[in-house]
């Protein structure tokens, strides 16, 4: 996903989304290390995805502070 599409959802969603990619990511690097995972390139594309999600729920979170 895009930075602009996680920015449309809430903290909350955003916090849910956050555990998704955790668990998704774990998952997928066991698949790696056993050998099952065929497009290694999903690690790297699931690894960014957590860091968009992290930096817009930073964003949004300094934004209500203020």
């Amino acid at each position: 996903m895009k930075a602009s599409e996680f920015r449309e959802l809430s903290v909350e969603e955003l916090e849910v989304k956050a555990k998704e990619l955790a668990e998704a990511f774990f998952n997928l690097k066991f698949q790696h290390a056993t050998g099952q995972l065929d497009n290694t390139a999903q690690l790297r594309r699931t690894r960014k995805d957590i860091a968009r999600v992290k930096t817009v729920l930073g964003e949004k979170q300094r934004a209500h502070e203020d």
